[in-house]
């Protein structure tokens, strides 16, 4: 086996290939966008560059054929808040074999350890947690945009290796098609009656002052909770909304207000991967005149939750109910759509699972972040659970 650092265009293009050669029997796998898989390792596009480095490498056999590939990163800001320093690893890619992995993986440590590493997180992202975050281990079903898929065996080559969980993840979809749980109902439309409370949707002629709104809730409510925490820059939620106005639909995205200030936000899109099935990963003219006819043909039927936030003040107080309730309005006039995804949450936030299940969601798929401990004598400590601490 010979493995390669990518540098140059035809590596580059054998980065993006390897997918393309191990799931080409698999129907479930959306083969996601070259130009969006590319972006993550190019510091014009990729704002992590800022305070960040990552490389990747790709796999060939003994007759030089493709059989895998990973990739190697660390955020400066965040890298150094753990017991030990710690950088990632994503883009995980390998036939089911054991020594090909276990290079693969040994090529991203020796990586890391040169850099002062002593740990790393797969398989993880170079950018954001809702895109390409942790190892699924239950419900291969059809992958929502951005989400994680793997064959079944990953699970054994990442453990094998000497990967330990860190936290466990959660995958919750919601048939809008039944009935609210009345209990949750009455909880929403009590909160909706109140006078102080305003709920509104996303709109594109007053995008700005929405965004600034966004930015503020998505701070405050993240900033006592989310490890590592970086604030949210009003540049990067504009370009992500712009980025997405193919497929944008202005009542998937919404913001509650208190008395005029914003408390609660909540974001989706729709499932375009349901779309993405059928272009192979390539935004060729003829792919876009398909993307769009199948657009127009309502192909998209599901819809996937990307985050939901309620500033601390107003948790547990029915404002998460009251925003999904105005979804399932929604969905009353959009027909074709039969189901949404709420993904991911961690095991860390037992509120948010809770929420999301008791509006009748089902737990639907389970992912696994790792961490892997360089000194394998080190204690290895699991991401805390609020109030669980043995865990």
């Amino acid at each position: 086996m010979r493995i390669q650092e990518v540098s140059g265009k035809r590596v580059k293009k054998a980065f993006l290939q390897v997918p393309r050669i191990l799931y080409k029997e698999d129907d479930t796998w959306a083969c996601p966008l070259d130009k969006e898989i590319a972006s993550i390792f190019d510091p014009d596009k990729n704002i992590y560059f800022k305070h960040g480095e990552a490389t990747r490498w790709v796999l060939y056999d003994q007759h030089n054929q493709l059989i895998g590939r990973i990739a190697g990163f660390i955020d400066h800001n965040s890298a150094n808040n753990y017991d030990q320093p710690t950088g990632g690893t994503g883009f995980f890619e390998c036939i089911n074999n054991q020594e090909a992995a276990n290079l693969l993986f040994d090529t991203a440590k020796d990586w890391l350890k040169d850099r002062g590493m002593e740990a790393m997180d797969g398989p993880v992202n170079f950018g954001e947690t809702d895109k390409y975050w942790g190892l699924l281990v239950e419900g291969f079903t059809h992958p929502s945009y951005e989400l994680a898929y793997n064959p079944p065996y990953y699970q054994d080559l990442f453990e094998t290796y000497g990967f330990k969980t860190y936290f466990k993840q959660e995958g919750f979809h919601l048939d809008v098609k039944k009935e609210f749980p009345p209990r949750i109902k009455r909880i929403a439309e009590w909160v909706a009656q109140k006078p102080e409370y305003e709920f509104k949707h996303f709109e594109w002629r007053s995008s700005d002052q929405f965004m600034k709104d966004f930015v503020v809730v998505f701070n405050e409510a993240w900033a006592s909770f989310k490890e590592n925490f970086e604030p949210l820059e009003l540049s990067y939620i504009k370009k992500t909304i712009k980025k997405a106005k193919v497929i944008l639909d202005e009542e998937f995205i919404w913001i509650a207000y208190n008395k005029g200030k914003p408390i609660a936000i909540y974001l989706m899109y729709p499932d375009v991967n349901m779309i993405l099935k059928h272009l192979n990963g390539r935004l060729t003219v003829p792919a876009l005149i398909k993307f769009l006819y199948l657009k127009r043909r309502k192909t998209m039927t599901r819809a996937r939750g990307v985050l939901m936030g309620v500033i601390p003040a107003f948790q547990g107080l029915g404002v998460e109910a009251g925003i999904i309730i105005n979804l399932v309005k929604v969905f009353k006039t959009k027909p074709h759509y039969t189901e949404i995804e709420f993904s991911w949450v961690g095991d860390f936030n037992p509120k948010m699972r809770k929420i999301f299940m008791s509006v009748g969601s089902e737990s639907a798929k389970h992912y696994i972040t790792y961490r892997y401990l360089f000194d394998r004598n080190a204690v290895y400590k699991r991401y805390p659970i609020p109030g669980d601490e043995e865990k």
